[in-house]
């Protein structure tokens, strides 16, 4: 039984989440919110919040009435890339220079071992 969760327009680069990301992958759920929650990393937020919220749409589904949080694992964890919010700064001699915030795109499968 498969639970997906997906974070979108997170204001983070992708490459920092990435990082962030292939620390859990593969992982179970208890070690992966354990490493998340003690890491350092600002991307570590978002993608805690969005680990819980794949655990609880495993547990609220109706196919499957009680299922183990325990016994969840990651199947899958992308982070793809968001558009880029655009926006100016004054450069040399007053000239306009461009700054590009970008964003992404968090989607995340949890499963159970079976």
């Amino acid at each position: 039984m498969e639970a997906i969760a997906k974070a979108r327009y997170v204001r983070m680069s992708p490459r920092k989440m990435r990082q962030v990301v292939d620390l859990i992958r593969g992982k179970g759920v208890d070690d992966a919110i354990n490493v998340l929650h003690f890491s350092g990393k600002r991307a570590a937020t978002p993608v805690e919040k969005t680990l819980r919220s794949a655990v609880a749409n495993a547990m609220s589904s109706e196919e499957h009435g009680k299922l183990d949080p325990h016994s969840l694992y990651i199947k899958e964890v992308r982070v793809d890339m968001g558009p880029s919010l655009k926006r100016f700064k004054a450069g040399a001699m007053g000239r306009p220079m461009r700054i590009r915030k970008p964003t992404c795109h968090l989607t995340l499968v949890v499963t159970d071992i079976n």
